[in-house]
C-alpha cells in the first residue's frame, strides 16, 4: 500500500531519488529552496516521515540520506540493511541477505535482545574505482 506524501515529502523523496548519492539535510534544503523550502525544520520533518514509511535510509557514519533502492519490499520493518560505501567517489549500494539477517537474530536472540532495525555500513572502494 503505498503512502500518501505530503508535497514537501515527495519534494525530498524527489530529490534523494535522483541525487548522485547520498545527501546531508542542509544539502536538501538548498536544493529545494525554490521550491519553498527555508528551514532545516521542514527538510527533517520530510526525512523523518520518509525513514517511518521505509522510503529512505538514513547512513549513521555520513549522517546523510539516500532513497531505498527497495521501497516495495520493507526490508527495514525486520530485517538487516547493509550499504557498500565508496570511499572515493561516494556510490552507495544497498544490500540485503537473508543468511546475515539470520546469523544476527541467532546472535542477538542469544543475548535476549530484541532488535529493532539493523543497518551495516561497510566502507571500500568500488569496482569502478579499483579498475582505474
Amino acid at each position: 500500500m503505498a503512502q500518501q506524501l505530503t508535497r514537501n515529502q515527495s519534494l525530498v523523496l524527489d530529490a534523494l531519488t535522483h541525487a548522485e548519492g547520498p545527501l546531508s539535510a542542509y544539502t536538501i534544503l538548498d536544493k529545494l529552496r525554490d521550491h519553498g523550502f527555508r528551514a532545516p525544520l521542514q527538510v527533517y520533518r520530510a526525512l523523518d516521515k520518509l525513514l517511518e514509511f521505509g522510503m529512505i535510509h538514513r547512513l549513521e557514519s555520513m549522517n546523510s540520506f539516500v532513497a531505498c533502492s527497495h521501497p516495495d519490499h520493507h526490508h527495514h520493518d525486520h530485517g538487516v540493511t547493509a550499504f557498500a560505501i565508496c570511499e572515493d567517489c561516494g556510490q552507495v549500494t544497498e544490500m540485503h541477505d537473508a543468511g546475515i539477517e539470520e546469523r544476527l537474530s541467532v546472535l542477538a536472540g542469544r543475548e535476549h535482545f530484541k532488535t529493532e532495525k539493523t543497518t551495516i555500513e561497510i566502507r571500500g572502494h568500488c569496482q569502478n574505482c579499483t579498475s582505474g
